[in-house]
């Protein structure tokens, strides 16, 4: 039985200016890399293969992440298929001398078990055995299916 618990990941990183902006605000692209690793290792946590990036939702960036703010990103998987696992992924800054959080960027990322031969390959079925991790699972569900249904909307 693997879990969603089991998935459950959690990465921070100092902005440094080498990752920012002119405005000395986090560069939307080096935020994306941080949150493709992070829901990279709670893919292979949970199906025990490595696992290659196949997509990446809609990306809303919510707030920005200003020089020396930390950035501490979420992530774990709420979804199979047979090859794939879905990841949402949360990130959050923290002002380290106030203690201050606020939700910044959120996305959800698919990604594909690999074998030995880079061959696509079964993942085991998520099991959530606590009413906290049906909570999150229902939560990214239905989270995902409101935005997939904003962009089919936009594009109608």
């Amino acid at each position: 039985m693997v879990t969603l618990e089991d998935s459950y990941t959690e990465m921070t990183e100092l902005l440094q200016p080498n990752d920012t902006n002119y405005l000395g605000r986090a560069l939307g692209g080096a935020v994306l890399h941080w949150m493709d690793i992070c829901a990279a290792i709670s893919a292979m946590r949970f199906s025990g293969q490595q696992c290659v990036t196949a997509s990446m939702d809609h990306v809303d960036f919510l707030a920005p992440i200003d020089l020396g703010e930390v950035a501490m990103l979420e992530a774990y998987v709420f979804n199979t298929g047979r090859t794939s696992v879905d990841v949402r992924v949360d990130v959050r800054a923290e002002d380290p001398k106030e203690g201050n959080t606020r939700l910044t960027t959120t996305s959800f990322l698919t990604f594909v078990a690999l074998d030995e031969d880079n061959r696509p390959t079964d993942v085991p079925d998520l099991e959530c055995p606590t009413e906290a991790e049906q909570a999150l699972r229902d939560r990214a569900i239905n989270l995902r299916q409101e935005q997939l249904a904003d962009v089919a909307d936009r594009l109608e």
